[in-house]
């Protein structure tokens, strides 16, 4: 039933209530909105699920309903973390781990983006490298490390291209994707207005595709995090994917947990930078 349908049948002191009532439904659904996107409700909130899951870990571990051979208590864990900072080891094993990171994070986003723009620009480069990308984003990660530590035998540089392939692919599909789909007459209109080439790119086609562009970065970091333990676990003498092996052969389990915690907690810090930068390109470019 359509609104002035509405009004032909209820009365008008009735509509009078009923327009009272709705828009007395609508202030608190603001209200309730504007709390929710305050940073420190959001994360307090963000908060109170690893806070629950503490707990219930806290009492599973302490009631012996898990032996400490299976999953040490937080206070083990913790206390696995206090030694090795004491003895610098920790420190040097976070180090090297974001160092590569932020290496392979870095190279592979700027590949990433530069074949984007010639796939996402060009209709012959879409043509000549689409089919390619493809297929090489199916090989599995795994399968890159023993070309590598052959053709880089096993250094830095063997880790640091694999992170490198890890984050090139999500950057390069989702900018690709997102300049094909730029919305052709706002193309029209800048051409209209005499803007071709960079111009163009700069001032029509690049706002158009930011929010991409930072989707794409956070969604690499995050695959570069990913990488890091596949380079780590095979081929590494330091890290903390390393660290994870070696707890494994000793039997040390908080010592594996404990690089969980810290891999979780340094792929959140840093995907909490690139959504600082995230506001500031939004506000500068959209």
């Amino acid at each position: 039933m359509s609104e002035l349908d509405q009004r032909v049948l209820v009365p008008a002191d009735s509509r009078d209530a009923l327009d009272f009532a709705k828009g007395e439904l609508r202030r608190p659904n603001r209200g309730a909105r504007r709390s929710w996107d305050r940073p420190v409700v959001r994360i307090v909130a963000g908060l109170l699920l690893p806070a629950i899951i503490l707990i219930v870990w806290q009492v599973v571990t302490t009631n012996g309903l898990v032996p400490p051979y299976r999953l040490p208590t937080p206070v083990s864990v913790l206390q696995a973390g206090i030694e090795l900072a004491e003895t610098g080891q920790l420190w040097t094993h976070i180090a090297i781990s974001v160092q590569r990171v932020l290496l392979g994070f870095a190279i592979g986003s700027v590949i990433g983006l530069a074949a984007a723009g010639v796939v996402g620009l060009s209709r012959l480069g879409d043509v000549l490298l689409s089919p390619t990308l493809a297929a090489v984003r199916a090989v599995p990660s795994l399968a890159w490390v023993p070309l590598l530590i052959l053709w880089m035998q096993i250094g830095e540089e063997s880790k640091v291209t694999l992170i490198a392939i890890g984050a090139f692919f999500p950057v390069y599909t989702t900018v690709a994707s997102a300049l094909r789909h730029v919305d052709p007459q706002l193309v029209e209109a800048g051409r209209s207005f005499s803007l071709r080439g960079w111009s163009l790119f700069r001032i029509v086609q690049l706002p158009a595709v930011v929010p991409s562009v930072v989707s794409g970065l956070r969604l690499a970091l995050a695959q570069a995090w990913l990488f890091l333990v596949a380079a780590e676990l095979i081929a590494s003498s330091m890290g903390l994917g390393f660290l994870l092996t070696d707890s494994q052969n000793s039997g040390r389990v908080d010592r594996i947990l404990l690089s969980i915690v810290l891999l979780a907690l340094l792929g959140t810090v840093t995907n909490g930078v690139l959504a600082l930068a995230e506001k500031y390109l939004l506000r500068r470019w959209v």
